[in-house]
């Protein structure tokens, strides 16, 4: 099979388009024909040498990706062949081949194509995972979805709007209109730190001070000490990603007098039985608002397999909004 692989750690030239053995599944596991993966701001970090995926004879990135079920494992019963599905996955999405746990799994949405599905899983079940499952976000809330016009922060405001919670977003001036559309009640331009218009006293004006239930941050950095000043007594901040900077200071006052509680997450990281949960929860409660049309994913740009390094280039200047899907096969 064709497949991306890292020949070192540095700029996009390192990913490369070889041929490399195909994968074979294993008990319980299904073998898919690729359609579409995606980026995500994790590939990049991988490409840099500053996130590790799974051992593997080749490393390929690419965290999910949609296709046909071509095979089956030993005691396989949950799928056929031919049937649609998408997944989240350690690494080798970026591939025409890839093996996962059957349970891992999902149905793709009826009505959402598989080159659309392949970047949908990452973004819309971190969101999900972060504002609900682990924030606690429920219907009356509100919420602070920061990057509001990345891949997770597209899903993150649609998600908001699912479950009844309104939802405050930041972003650069030139798609805060993007944000709103999505369901933003407050679109806040980022770039605007330290004048009347900072987003912490935008978010004080427009809450009376009460301020927010759920932070979601895939940014870190200095945004941590601000969170808790926008954060509610008893609120939760979950941090997702550190596009911002890894180091934080924060008043741990602020956090003490709050009664606040600060989580970190990756779904990388976690095991396959919590893999596999999230996966589940996530088919039962969440797919259903793709097929009526409460969720969409939020597609910027696709590029071919062979345009890898471009598509990379692309999303590390920031000027995407949504997905930026690879496109592996012809749907």
């Amino acid at each position: 099979m064709r497949a991306v692989v890292l020949d070192g750690y540095g700029d996009p030239e390192v990913l490369s388009v070889r041929d490399v053995p195909d994968p074979s599944p294993g008990p319980n596991e299904i073998l898919i024909e690729v359609v579409a993966t995606a980026l995500n701001r994790a590939d990049l970090l991988q490409r840099l040498g500053l996130y590790p995926g799974p051992s593997m004879e080749f490393e390929i990135p690419g965290l999910e990706f949609a296709g046909r079920v071509v095979a089956l494992g030993e005691g396989c019963s949950r799928w056929s062949v031919g049937d649609r599905v998408m997944t989240i996955t350690g690494g080798g999405g970026y591939a025409e081949l890839a093996v996962v746990h059957e349970d891992q799994a999902i149905r793709v949405p009826d009505g959402v194509s598989l080159d659309v599905a392949g970047g949908l899983a990452e973004v819309f079940i971190t969101a999900w995972d972060a504002l609900v499952l682990q924030g606690g976000l429920a219907a009356g809330d509100r919420a602070l979805v920061h990057a509001g016009a990345s891949g997770v922060g597209t899903a993150a405001l649609q998600l908001c709007g699912l479950v009844g919670a309104e939802v405050i977003a930041t972003a650069s001036a030139a798609k805060l209109g993007v944000c709103q559309d999505l369901g933003a009640v407050l679109a806040i331009d980022r770039a605007s730190d330290g004048d009347s218009s900072d987003w912490v006293a935008e978010i004080a004006r427009h809450t009376g001070g009460i301020g927010v239930d759920v932070v979601l941050d895939v940014v870190g950095g200095n945004y941590l000490d601000r969170n808790l000043d926008c954060l509610a007594i008893g609120g939760t901040i979950v941090q997702v990603g550190v596009m911002g900077g890894g180091q934080a200071t924060f008043g741990l006052a602020k956090m003490l007098f709050k009664k606040a509680t600060l989580i970190g997450t990756t779904l990388r990281s976690r095991s396959l039985e919590e893999k596999i949960a999230v996966s589940r929860a996530f088919e039962e409660q969440v797919v259903p608002g793709f097929e009526d049309g409460r969720l969409r994913v939020v597609v910027d740009r696709r590029f071919s397999l062979d345009q890898v390094a471009e598509a990379h280039a692309y999303l590390e200047s920031n000027a995407s909004v949504g997905k930026v899907l690879l496109e592996v096969r012809s749907v």
